[in-house]
Formats: C-alpha cells, structure tokens, sequence
C-alpha cells in the first residue's frame, strides 16, 4: 500500500499535464477498438466527450470507433438523478441502445458520479439478460483507478466474467493482452506486426483490438493455448485469473523492438509452446536478413554523421524497457536515465525494478510522472556548463519521450521522439515499433526527427 503522503504526492503530479486519463477513460478506449462492442456510459454528458478527446487526440489523433468516441451512448445524469437515483434514466438508455445499435455486446461503465450515488448498474443491466444482445455492466470508479487499470477492469470483465469457461484448447491459438489501446499509442501497428511473426510459425493469434479482428476473436479467447501479457504492470493479474477461469497458461514478457530483443522473443516463445526450432530459426534468419538488409543502408547515415548520442527515455512501464534497451543494444547509445511515468504502487514498482535490473540496461531507472520534475531532475543531475575548463557534458543528446518532452528536449537542444501518451504532435494510423518491422519504424523515425533541420 502506498503511504498517504506519497499518494498525495503521486495524485498531484498528474494533475497538470497527466499522462492517463481514468478508469473510465481506459476501459473507453479499449472499448472504441473492440469489434462489434458498444460501451453505455452511465454518468454525465461531459464525461464521455472528455474522455474520448483525451484519447483521440493524446494519441496520435486515434479517432472514434463504431458507436464509441464522441458517438458512445450515455445516460447523460443531471442533478435530479444524483439526488434521486439514476437507476431508471439507466434502464432508458440501455432500451435505447438495444432498440437503435446494432452490437454483439453492451457493456455498461461507470463514472465518478454514479459510482458516489451507488447506483446499482449490475441489478439494471440483469433486467435485459434474455434480449438476443448480451448487456454486462462494469465498475469504472474513476475516483480510485487510471486508464491502465480501466483496460483491465473491461479484460475481467469480458473474459472472465462474460464468457464462459474454456471447453477445449487449441495449442496454436495465441491471445495478446498488455498494449493499452489508446495509451499505448502504437498498439495497433505493434499488434500486428506481433500478428504477422506469430503467423509465420504457423500460429494463430487474437489481437482483438486491430481493424482485422471480429467479435468471434473475442469469442474464441477462452479456447487460446497461451496468453502473451506485454506488460510488466499491467494484465498480470487478469491474466492469473484467466487461468484459474479457463485454463490458458500465460507469459508475461516485454515487447520486442529490432532485431536482438525479437530473436530472443521468438527462441523463447518457441520453448513455451514446443514450436519446431528449425522453422523458428528459418523466420529468424528471413526476418534478419531484411531487417539487417535495411539497417545496414543507413550505416552511413550513421556512421560518417557521428550519430552516437546520450539518449534519456520518458515513458510508460510497457515502453520503458523496450525502448531503453533498443537505444543501448540496438543503436549503441549511451542510456543516461529512464523514466518511468505510471502511477504504480510498491509492489507494481518492486517487481519492476526487478525485470529492468535484469534487462542489463545502463541508464538510470527514475520513477517520475511530473513534466516539471522530469526536467528538473535532468537539470540537477547534469547541470549547464558555465565556462569550465574539463565539463562532462551530455552532449549530443535524444530525449525519446512523450510531446510533452518537446520543451524540456529544446531547453537541453537535444533531439526528441514521440512515442508514450501524450503524443498530439505527430498522426498515428498503423505505425508501430514491435519486433523487426518496428525497430526499423524507430530507427527511421529517430534519424529522420535528426536530419529534419538540416
């Protein structure tokens, strides 16, 4: 448990220029990329507009979905039902929706307001459990939890709660959890290019929240033979339950940028699951024969630019490690700090600390969610030059971060990449930095954010 004052604390840095939305905002987002999913947003009118601005345009301009955004029903509560229950004005919605929509499932959501009232959404949503289209009610208390926990919160809540259990399994079916539609702003290419290597070895993979993927994807998770969680924080534990509920084993491991970390991804993979090593080791060598294929055409680029520099990353704990790792291991810079901006509580940071020791990493693991405080701390630690004969200077350097390190990455005149939530400076549709496809992405990216000036 956290201290109250180091809650207090936490509370207050994400206050201005947060990095996460709520609960509610969370499980809306992820619900905007679910197929043939329609959220019911029991609160007030602002909520919803809110909440789905902070998404779309904190993340690469991600957009609204069918029926969901800017377009999601609401029960729309005013004052009349905070005082006298909005259980009724509820039920109205819900007969609405089901009247006008066509979905495959409703899911009811909580904000701050009814969560306070105690409306009881899971006796109204009971009433419509024989219409043809399911309706499940979840609380969102977005009052106690962020967006990454309201992504977990809609996980449970579909497939462990909803669907039933597992009657069978089959070994070549793969569910992918971690990525946070929406707060991880890359989900959907780095979803799909997980897809595309999976496939090669002859797998077939649930990614749920890419353009590709049905209601029958959602339906047939019970049945995967393994679940991959790419997040040290965030599905562990829903992923511990859909064992206990279903059967499926999972594998919590970080996801793979450029060549090294996708090789190891892959051979690992390979024992979880028994695959064949000789067509594991067949992709592997395709895969880095394009991959190095490229890379190598920008060697010199790179080499004759003296294109080595510090590097500091800014992200959320999915991209920490990967991104810290590809900038040392790939790209041969030197890792100075890496900032991990969640909200995380003692045990969530223990285990983290754990995984980021063990990743081999050189720079500096900092646990800071404040803009300010980030770019301060970078201040104290490696202060200007003021003239000294011998200065340890860090320069060149390359802020990877989120826009909001814009400034702090001018105010050093270093280089700066986009790539954690908020990111409104740069349009995202199917770009992503997973495995070998994405690290050739950053590394592009990268380099270009480079020579832009020139």
């Amino acid at each position: 448990m956290l201290t109250l004052e180091r809650s207090i604390e936490k509370t207050v840095n994400c206050i201005e220029r947060p990095r996460a939305s709520c609960a509610l905002g969370g499980a809306l987002a992820a619900i905007s990329a679910l197929p043939g999913v329609v959220p019911i947003i029991h609160t007030a009118l602002g909520c919803g507009g809110s909440l789905s601005g902070a998404a779309s345009f904190g993340s690469g301009y991600f957009g609204s979905g069918y029926c969901s955004g800017f377009l999601a029903p609401s029960s729309g509560i005013t004052e009349n039902n905070i005082v006298f229950g909005g259980n009724e004005r509820l039920s109205e919605e819900i007969s609405s929706a089901l009247e006008l929509i066509d979905a495959e499932l409703f899911i009811v959501l909580t904000g701050c307001m009814t969560e306070i009232i105690g409306d009881d959404i899971h006796a109204v949503a009971a009433e419509y459990e024989n219409e043809a289209v399911p309706v499940i009610a979840l609380n969102t208390p977005s009052f106690k939890k962020n967006a990454y926990s309201g992504y977990e919160i809609l996980l449970d809540g579909i497939f462990n709660k909803f669907l039933p259990p597992a009657a069978e399994h089959d070994e070549k079916l793969v569910n992918i959890f971690g990525l946070v539609p929406a707060y991880d702003p890359f989900f959907r290419g780095d979803l799909e290019e997980i897809a595309r290597l999976l496939g090669k070895l002859g797998l077939k993979v649930n990614t749920f929240f890419t353009p590709d993927q049905t209601f029958e994807n959602i339906t047939s998770a019970p049945n995967a033979g393994l679940n991959i969680v790419f997040s040290r924080t965030y599905g562990v534990d829903f992923a511990k339950s859909f064992e206990k509920r279903h059967g499926t084993p999972y594998w919590v491991t970080d996801l793979p940028i450029g060549a090294e970390a996708s090789d190891r991804f892959l051979r690992e993979l390979q024992v979880k699951l028994n695959l064949d090593a000789r067509t594991v080791e067949r992709v592997i060598a395709a895969e880095n024969r394009s991959y190095y294929g490229y890379f190598s055409r920008l060697a010199d680029l790179f080499g004759d630019g003296d294109l080595k520099f510090y590097s500091v990353s800014v992200s959320n704990s999915d991209y920490a490690i990967p991104v810290a790792s590809y900038l040392q291991k790939e790209l041969g810079w030197v890792g100075l700090h890496s900032f991990v901006t969640d909200t995380l509580d003692e045990l969530q940071e223990r285990e983290f600390v754990r995984a980021y020791e063990n990743s081999g990493l050189d720079a500096e693991l900092l646990f800071e969610t404040d803009t300010s405080r980030i770019a301060k701390t970078l201040r104290a630690k490696h202060p200007e030059n003021r003239g000294q004969r011998y200065f340890d200077d860090i320069t060149p350097l390359f802020i990877v971060g989120s826009t909001l390190e814009k400034v702090t990455a001018q105010t050093f005149g270093a280089g700066n990449l986009a790539v954690s939530y908020p990111v409104y400076n740069r349009v995202i549709t199917d770009r992503g930095y997973a495995a070998y496809r994405g690290g050739l992405h950053l590394f592009e990216d990268i380099l270009s954010s480079i020579v832009a000036p020139r």
